[in-house]
This record gives structure tokens, sequence and C-alpha cells, in this order.
């Protein structure tokens, strides 16, 4: 393969260290907002087993409807994450 430089300086992104701390500050606040749920779905399992049996709508139980409710809120979470973090250039447009 002509033309391929294997001994070509590798040129890394620099990160500013304020632009990793308000990532990083997003990532938490998000992860404590996707724990607060769990724990609700933790709590009604261990204390109401009952009420996760009731089946308010279609026919599905309230444990199954939480939990695809839970992975739809951590790809939703994830999407606000991306949007909250990206990376704005120079002249203000992301």
């Amino acid at each position: 393969m002509a033309g391929i430089d294997y001994n070509s300086t590798l040129v890394r992104e620099q990160e500013d260290a304020a632009v990793v701390a308000h990532n990083t500050r997003m990532g938490v606040v998000l992860l404590l907002v996707y724990i607060v749920f769990y724990a609700g779905f933790m709590a009604l399992s261990a204390f109401s087993p009952a009420a996760m049996a009731d089946a308010p709508f279609g026919g599905l139980n309230l444990a199954v409807l939480y939990g695809f409710g839970l992975i739809g809120l951590a790809l939703v979470l994830a999407v606000v994450y991306m949007r909250v973090c990206r990376k704005v250039r120079p002249g203000g447009a992301a």
C-alpha cells in the first residue's frame, strides 16, 4: 500500500478543561436522573410487587411497562447528553 506513512505524528484533539468539566457535570446530572427512576422501579418491585403485577395498559403488567420506560428514558437521556455536550464552533454555531 503505497502512500501510507506509519511514522507520521498523530494529531490529537485538545479538550479544554472547562469543556471536560461541563460534560462530566452533565453526565453525572443525567445519571442521577436515571438513578432516581431506576430506584423507583426497584422500590416498587421490592415493596409493592402486587402493584407491579397490575396490568394498566394493553394487558402488559406495570413491571414490563416500567422496564421499557427505563430503556426509553436511557435513550432520551443519551440524546439530551449529546445535545448539551456538543461542540460549539468559535462562530457560535454548532
